[in-house]
């Protein structure tokens, strides 16, 4: 009689073969383009419970089975306040996924809902710190978080639209409050609708924004910025359908030397630097002898 599949091989074998192209594919060519990965790396993947982390998870936990560079992952589950609810669905969303989770409190939601002033800012940054000091205390040198291809881009948007600045998200960088200490973003090349089609396709549900704040906020979520800018390139692309990829590629392409202005390790640069530079030059060059 032949084997049947169970859920962990079924979930595992859409990645690889159904939705190779889409998810796997690009998230190896992620890890190996920018060097997200080394030898001797022990990872804390870091799972809020949503769709990108929880597939994030998964992927982590293939890789590290499958790869010939050898490294360690664990899968951190921060709970910031959680209801019940929603603590039991990411343990069971874990456990269908065949990922072994390690859970910590904190009281972040209740700190943060106690603030008038932007506690969305101040959770996220609360959170940073909590996963960082914890992800140090399990002997981990890297996190990884769920940002994918479309975080990417509608950042990028949303810095020059509402930030007055150009401004990206970088694959992976050095953390400046814990050193030794890097963050790396392993889906940042898959798009988020091939992350829902995946979840469709399992029958997978899991847990939208969990935050105490925005379940009691009578806020009409289509004001965001974010789903503004969604919003903004979901109409784009039907004009120009590859209107993404332009944009990515573009924060691969930037060409300062057209830029008025830029900043680089938190120092301000014009181009009049660079101007009056080639005019020293040209004067020397066509001064008589």
């Amino acid at each position: 009689m032949a084997r049947t599949l169970d859920d962990v091989q079924i979930i595992e074998r859409s990645i690889t073969k159904k939705y190779r192209k889409e998810i796997w594919t690009p998230f190896i060519g992620a890890a190996k383009q920018y060097q997200l990965i080394n030898e001797g790396d022990k990872i804390a993947v870091c799972i809020s419970g949503g769709k990108d982390s929880m597939l994030l998870a998964k992927l982590m936990q293939m890789l590290c089975r499958y790869s010939d560079v050898p490294f360690e992952v664990m899968f951190l589950v921060m709970d910031p306040g959680y209801n019940p609810q929603n603590r039991s669905k990411i343990e069971s969303n874990a456990e269908r996924l065949g990922i072994p989770i390690t859970i910590f409190e904190t009281n972040i939601f209740s700190v943060a809902n106690k603030t008038e002033k932007n506690p969305c800012y101040l959770c996220a940054k609360m959170r940073r710190g909590h996963l960082y000091s914890k992800a140090r205390e399990y002997g981990c040198n890297k996190i990884a978080l769920g940002h994918h291809f479309s975080d990417v881009i509608e950042t990028t948007v949303m810095s020059m639209f509402f930030g007055a600045q150009l401004q990206a998200m970088p694959p992976k960088l050095h953390s400046t409050n814990f050193e030794g200490m890097e963050l790396i973003r392993p889906l940042y090349c898959i798009h988020e609708d091939d992350i829902i089609a995946w979840c469709r396709y399992n029958q997978l549900a899991f847990i939208q924004c969990a935050c105490r704040f925005t379940e009691n906020c009578s806020t009409d979520e289509s004001v965001s910025k974010r789903l503004e800018v969604k919003n903004l390139i979901r109409t784009l692309k039907e004009d120009n359908p590859d209107i993404e990829k332009c944009i990515f590629n573009s924060i691969h392409s930037v060409s300062l030397d057209t830029f008025p202005g830029y900043k680089t390790e938190g120092e301000k640069h014009s181009f009049l630097e660079r101007f009056d530079r080639i005019t020293q030059e040209l004067e020397q060059k066509n001064r008589p002898c």
